[in-house]
């Protein structure tokens, strides 16, 4: 995971490298596009990541700038992200967005869902 790190007001961190991923996604969007984060119920542990293309933000959508990219949360969102670090990772599994969350008890071998 990349160290260098913007952390907003609830503790959330976007590293350099999940920003620069997301200003090259976003290049492909018609401009003001962004990064959506939310939680739903589901995945195989119980709580699931979804990252979507967002055009417009709620007004109560917490927006964390960096670099150039920028990320919104939706309140009922929050509270299960509250203190975690999104990163993008480029390994020998392939390249993903992943987010390290310790408010999760455990999480799935894919890391795309947790439980609480």
């Amino acid at each position: 995971m990349s160290t260098d790190l913007a952390i907003d007001s609830r503790g959330i961190a976007v590293t350099g490298n999940a920003a620069r991923r997301i200003v090259a996604v976003m290049a492909k969007e018609p401009p003001g596009a962004m990064l959506r984060v939310s939680v739903a119920g589901g995945g195989c542990s119980g709580f699931q990541y979804i990252f979507d293309v967002a055009r417009e933000k709620a007004q109560d959508d917490l927006v964390i700038e960096r670099d150039g990219a920028t990320v919104v949360i939706d309140e009922t969102s929050l509270d299960l992200l509250a203190g975690c670090t999104i990163d993008f990772v480029d390994d020998l599994v392939g390249q993903s967005f992943r987010i390290t969350n310790p408010n999760a008890t455990s999480s799935c071998g894919c890391g795309t869902s947790f439980a609480i």
